[in-house]
């Protein structure tokens, strides 16, 4: 008795499902100009985290954005850092992060205050699990890559 065919062919390659959430915190459009016109490439910035403390952020480029993410998460997960979390799912003390003219300001925040925080900053910390938490993004710069790597900056000086 043969077996009903499934929809999907038996060649197609399956992703296995990843212990990480991801997010796409940028993506840009580059061009390079050559002699018939412009060649477009595409800069994507993604975070990538367990929910539970793990965190990692990945920058890649390729010539359409589906290349580039691939290459981002890639990166993202080279890039993995441990951030030590307590009780209340907050971090432990105040501190500071600064990449290039980004500069990022981390409070810890009592059990129910929730997650007050914006741009990349706000992204990171969901993916890293972190409930409780004021942030400020004192560096004026737009750029999110910068802000997220200044992000990472300052969980990194979090003792455990």
């Amino acid at each position: 008795m043969a077996r009903p065919r499934d929809s999907r062919s038996s060649n197609t390659r399956h992703r296995e499902k990843s212990e990480f959430d991801q997010a796409v915190l940028d993506v840009r459009r580059t061009a390079r100009v050559v002699q018939g016109g412009r060649r477009f490439t595409f800069r994507v910035t993604v975070v990538i985290g367990d929910r539970n403390g793990r965190v990692g952020v990945g920058m890649g480029k390729g010539v359409d954005v589906t290349t580039g993410m691939d290459k981002a998460v890639f990166q993202a997960k080279k890039n993995i850092l441990k951030i030590p979390l307590t009780a209340q799912k907050s971090i432990s003390s105040i501190i500071t992060g600064k990449m290039s003219a980004a500069r990022v300001l981390l409070r810890p925040a009592p059990d129910g205050h929730g997650l007050v925080a914006g741009g990349p900053v706000r992204v990171i910390a969901e993916l890293a699990g972190i409930k409780n938490l004021t942030a400020k993004i004192l560096g004026r710069t737009p750029n999110k890559l910068n802000n997220a790597k200044a992000t990472l900056e300052a969980l990194k000086k979090l003792k455990a």
